[in-house]
């Protein structure tokens, strides 16, 4: 069920164009390279790549830890690999939500074993209330409380993603 709106479109918009923003000013001059982390992320990529200046290659990456539940099972599985080199590039991970930090330090070791020349992370959402792994955070656009949020990519159980703001979801009531 979903209880409450935690961010309007519009306050998700301007934490895409303050991330943009500083991201055109670190980005000249890199040959850079923007991994979305699926599916998750998806949304939130795709509005903030149209708002960078300098040319990027993209690619993706998908892992699971969720399943159908609102805990990670501390299991990362990759579910599809990056298909560009990304050695001697600076390698940004784009990633929807940063929660107990397990599954971005799994792809962070991940993609550092195919030596790149930096790795640097940008979020949407973190919520260090969870944070179990502490992992670099280096572009956040809005830090949020201890609540399970679906919308604008986020998920339960597959559902939700679409929703173009970002609710909380009481899961105990069903999909």
């Amino acid at each position: 069920m979903l209880k409450e709106k935690v961010l309007t479109r519009e306050e998700i918009d301007a934490a895409i164009e303050r991330l943009a923003a500083r991201l055109n000013a670190d980005l000249v001059g890199r040959d850079a390279v923007f991994v979305c982390i699926l599916k998750g992320a998806v949304y939130f990529f795709t509005a903030l790549t149209a708002r960078l200046k300098e040319s990027v290659v993209i690619d993706f990456i998908q892992v699971s830890s969720y399943g159908a539940t609102t805990e990670s099972s501390g299991t990362v599985i990759l579910v599809k690999d990056l298909t560009v080199d990304i050695s001697d590039k600076d390698v940004f991970v784009v990633e929807d939500i940063v929660d107990t930090g397990l599954t971005l330090a799994d792809v962070i070791a991940l993609l550092h074993a195919r030596h790149p020349r930096s790795v640097r992370v940008v979020t949407l959402l973190s919520k260090p209330a969870r944070r179990r792994k502490d992992v670099p955070l280096d572009f956040v656009g809005i830090e949020i409380p201890d609540r399970f949020v679906v919308g604008f990519g986020l998920d339960f159980a597959e559902h939700f993603r679409n929703l173009p703001e970002i609710w909380e979801y009481l899961p105990d009531q069903g999909v």
